[in-house]
């Protein structure tokens, strides 16, 4: 497989004048969907929209922004030393496609109690799974793409099905046979790895640190256990087609806490 690799590179000393002294470093886009990872001068408070954010003693931190956001982010940043950042920050907005199918059978739409049930415990599950906010810091180093194959769902699309709008879909899809290899698109840990949820079928849910989490569905096998360390480029599972799926196909989530974002934003165009 050929692998593609984007890093962000943090110097190991960075250097403060007096004039620039709490201006965090930031890289990432402010878009809807988009992941934004800063790192200020280490011992700082950092806010997002007045809210504290969670800073690592390296001084990193990392937020997301929501599909439909769309008021300006103000981030400030004091030092120890008593110094004081602001900024305002306006966030571009996307198009997303939306699509309408009518004339369905009401159970596809509405899943019976029995299933619903069945449901809600694997949404439990799901949540346990991430419900730490590590200290790791693997959000900030190199992401590759996690499997070759077509693209066939994209982050933020929406179905309307017999006029009842459904969730939007929260990731990227990648179509490929089943058996294709699932290589981990960053470094983490296994927070979570369940061959048979009702909706996700195989599932693997990765810890990138800082409330970020990285969701594999769908998957065919998973080679992978709860509390394995892994890098980026380990293999980690197959691609299948699982749960409540139409076709072999990776559906690769990212949430922070409970902020949806687009993965695709932090890989490099392929050829």
């Amino acid at each position: 497989m050929r692998k593609f690799f984007f890093s962000i590179i943090w110097l190991n000393v960075l250097v403060w004048s007096a004039a620039d002294a709490a201006e965090p470093k930031i890289n990432g886009q402010f878009v809807q969907g988009g992941m934004v990872v800063g790192q200020a001068q280490p011992g700082s408070e950092v806010r997002l929209n007045g809210d504290l954010l969670k800073v690592a003693e390296s001084g990193h931190f990392v937020f997301g922004i929501g599909r439909d956001d769309t008021a300006p982010i103000v981030l400030a940043v004091s030092t120890p030393a008593g110094e004081h950042w602001r900024q305002s920050f306006a966030i571009q907005t996307r198009t997303f496609d939306i699509q309408r199918v009518d004339g369905l059978p009401q159970q596809t739409v509405t899943p019976d109690p029995e299933v619903q049930a069945q449901i809600a415990e694997d949404n439990r599950r799901i949540a346990q799974a991430r419900a730490v906010n590590s200290d790791r810091l693997d959000f900030s180093g190199e992401w590759i793409w996690p499997a070759e194959g077509r693209i066939s769902g994209v982050y933020g699309s929406q179905r309307i099905l017999n006029g009842e709008p459904r969730a939007p879909h929260w990731g990227i899809d990648i179509a490929a046979p089943t058996g294709t290899p699932v290589y981990a698109p960053a470094a983490g840990i296994v927070r979570l790895a369940e061959p048979d949820l009702v909706l996700s079928g195989g599932t693997i849910i990765v810890d990138h640190g800082h409330d970020i989490f990285s969701s594999f569905l769908h998957l065919h096998a998973i080679h992978v256990d709860v509390g394995d360390e892994i890098a980026p480029g380990d293999l980690i599972g197959e691609i299948g087609a699982t749960g409540r799926a139409t076709g072999p196909h990776l559906d690769w989530r990212m949430n922070w806490g409970n902020t949806r974002i687009d993965p695709q934003l932090l890989l490099p165009d392929r050829d």
